[in-house]
């Protein structure tokens, strides 16, 4: 193609990809100019209107309308700052189209209303403020009246969700269902019955205490975390690595109460992590049977939610605690080995 070669407009619809009556229409609107006409009265497009008119075919298949063309074509913007415009307005309309679609599973998967399809959009629809006024209405109600030591509603209500700029579709499911469930009455009483049974016994109060939730949620989860990691990686739990790192576990655990870290608080401690599967078998039994609201129904449920919206939700594959390991680990003495360690006897 020479620069100075002159081309008819079928050419020049055939090197730019558009049709013939396109460029016709560009050239009539001047959008793109002609070059000359020949002597048969045949329009004629040099290189650079060529060059143009591609450039008007990609933009228009970008979704750009003329106006924005036109001005790129004058001069009074350039080809990145049309781009990038260009691009948030695309991002702007993935969203909403992600939020639709968000819209659309929960209601095939529910069976809902077409009332219930507004109610949705609205919930999907919400601003920041918006949604942490939601949250602030469902936790104040919740706590309201609540037997519980001081602090520890506003420690549930520390755990939020916070919707990122660009969420997932499994995010925006996750924040139309936390929604419409904090929303609901019913669901509020539920939580609430909840919090108030399983902190109502004398002995669970403290676990509700400023200290043992600052225990469990900051200082003691860390260090937790190292004693699960070590068991991943297959470590013994009578490894120098694990006793220093369950000892540091113990001491702040036991610092709680002010008792000190004797062999015989350890071996009670680790009497205790042997028994908890056990406790949380017969406490879900006693759940199942007693139909009062559970955890995994009502703040469970909250936790989950606002975990999968944070983008923070736990492997569904992980494995579950080792108690049995973590207590052969806190033991003041070597375990016993061999059969005698699950209890058989040889003859």
């Amino acid at each position: 193609m020479s620069d100075h070669e002159l081309y008819p407009i079928g050419d020049a619809a055939r090197r730019s990809g558009l049709s013939v009556s396109a460029v016709r229409f560009y050239s009539d609107t001047g959008l793109v100019a002609h070059t000359a006409v020949n002597g048969t009265g045949h329009r004629m497009y040099d290189i650079d209107a060529i060059a143009r008119l591609e450039l008007v075919r990609t933009l228009r298949e970008l979704g750009t309308d003329l106006r924005e063309i036109r001005r790129l074509l004058d001069g009074g913007t350039t080809l990145h700052e049309l781009l990038t415009t260009h691009l948030e307005v695309v991002e702007r309309q993935e969203r909403t189209l992600r939020a639709r679609r968000a819209v659309l599973r929960i209601l095939i998967r529910q069976g809902d209303t077409a009332e219930r399809a507004g109610l949705m959009h609205k919930l999907v629809s919400m601003t920041d403020e918006e949604r942490e006024e939601v949250v602030d209405a469902f936790w104040n109600d919740v706590g309201e009246g609540l037997d519980v030591p001081d602090g520890f509603v506003d420690r549930l209500r520390a755990m939020r969700p916070v919707l990122p700029e660009d969420p997932t579709a499994a995010q925006l499911e996750a924040w139309i269902e936390l929604a419409d469930l904090v929303r609901d009455p019913e669901f509020r009483d539920r939580v609430r019955a909840y919090l108030k049974d399983a902190h109502a016994a004398p002995e669970a109060r403290p676990l509700a205490t400023e200290p043992f939730q600052e225990f469990i949620h900051d200082t003691g989860a860390p260090l937790m975390e190292e004693l699960l990691a070590a068991h991943r990686a297959g470590e013994s739990p009578r490894s120098a690595r694990v006793q220093e790192a369950v000892v540091r576990f113990m001491e702040a655990a036991t610092a709680l109460s002010g008792t000190p870290l004797t062999p015989e608080v350890r071996d009670r401690m680790a009497d205790g992590y042997r028994q908890v599967p056990d406790l949380l078998r017969r406490i879900a039994e006693e759940e199942a049977a007693s139909g009062a609201p559970v955890y995994d129904d009502t703040h469970g449920r909250y936790v989950s939610l606002v975990s999968r919206i944070n983008g923070t939700e736990a492997d569904a594959d992980h494995d579950p605690i080792p108690y049995a390991w973590i207590a052969d680990a806190m033991s003041a003495t070597d375990p016993p080995q061999g059969p005698q360690a699950v209890g058989l006897h040889l003859p």
